[in-house]
């Protein structure tokens, strides 16, 4: 059954059953009871205060960082990709940016505003709003480095303004008040140089396509680099790059990656990074942590 919703009122575009494979970076995932994405912001707050209390609620940006199991999702999944798009230069050091925008663009909007501080954004395959639930980072920097304030909004419609201190951030984790998630951000940044910044860019962008397997699908690193150390390296060491499983593969470009070779299912890839934790475990006594999120139902 559906939620309960008065859709006379809401501008945004509804589907059930809809296949989240469609929606993911690694093209997996069994379908949403109920897939919902707002025409705007306040088409979103109006959702969700039609929402029932006890109703499930996913966010979704790019689906990367994701793994949704096969089985789906029995709740309701609002979508911001293309719809919390706003991204604007406000001030001479300042961006502001709402949480559907993909983080490439963050750093291509800041070096054409001659705002410098955000051109490892280029290299994070999702939008904003992930990289603030996770504290995501590339080539050095780590996204809540550059954050003034940030917007949230609660599953009923409230929508407050907290700052970076109301959250506890550290390596790849974020953990802030219960049941919030992000709608926007203000970015304090430095002025810069355009043209050094969009060479920046240009730079870490042929780095990525270089040692990343940026044609394949993959949901990003799949493990968190431990103290120390790289997960890439250890898998490597452990003799895993390659190693496949049904249509998951670790990839030959770089070992932190699983890809889909083409007709892998989410089974395929959380049973290989159970592999992949084991035999480094075995051969490293290292734990690998992951990065990506996995939500949903077995099959």
């Amino acid at each position: 059954m559906m939620p309960a919703l008065n859709q006379q009122i809401l501008r945004g575009e509804m589907r059930l059953d809809e296949p989240l494979s469609r929606h993911t970076s690694w093209r997996v995932g069994g379908p949403a009871r109920c897939f919902y994405r707002p025409a705007d912001r306040e088409d979103l707050l109006l959702f969700l205060r039609q929402l029932d209390a006890d109703e499930p609620l996913h966010w979704l940006g790019l689906g990367s960082n994701l793994l949704v199991r096969d089985g789906g999702i029995s709740g309701t999944v609002i979508a911001t990709k293309g719809t919390l798009a706003g991204c604007e230069w406000r001030s001479d050091k300042t961006l502001y940016v709402e949480a559907g925008v993909s983080c490439a663009k963050v750093a291509r909007v800041a070096a054409r505003a001659g705002l410098c501080g955000v051109e490892f954004l280029a290299g994070i395959p999702g939008t904003l709003g992930g990289a603030l639930a996770m504290n995501a980072g590339a080539f050095g920097g780590e996204t809540w480095e550059t954050v003034r304030w940030v917007e949230t909004v609660d599953r009923y419609g409230e929508v407050r303004r907290r700052a970076p201190t109301d959250f506890d951030i550290g390596y790849r984790h974020v953990n802030g008040p219960a049941g919030e998630w992000f709608l926007s951000a203000e970015l304090a940044l430095e002025v810069g140089d355009t043209a050094a910044a969009q060479q920046q860019i240009k730079q870490l962008l042929e780095r990525r396509a270089a040692t990343q397997p940026t044609s394949q699908p993959s949901c990003g690193s799949v493990f968190r680099n431990p103290p120390g150390d790289y997960a890439a390296r250890l898998i490597e060491a452990a003799g895993l790059k390659g190693k496949q499983i049904g249509g998951a593969q670790v990839s030959q470009k770089h070992a932190n990656f699983i890809i889909n070779t083409g007709a892998a299912t989410a089974d395929d890839i959380e049973r290989l990074i159970s592999v992949v934790q084991q035999e480094v475990e075995n051969q490293s006594g290292v734990v690998l942590v992951t990065e990506v999120h996995r939500i949903g139902e077995p099959s």
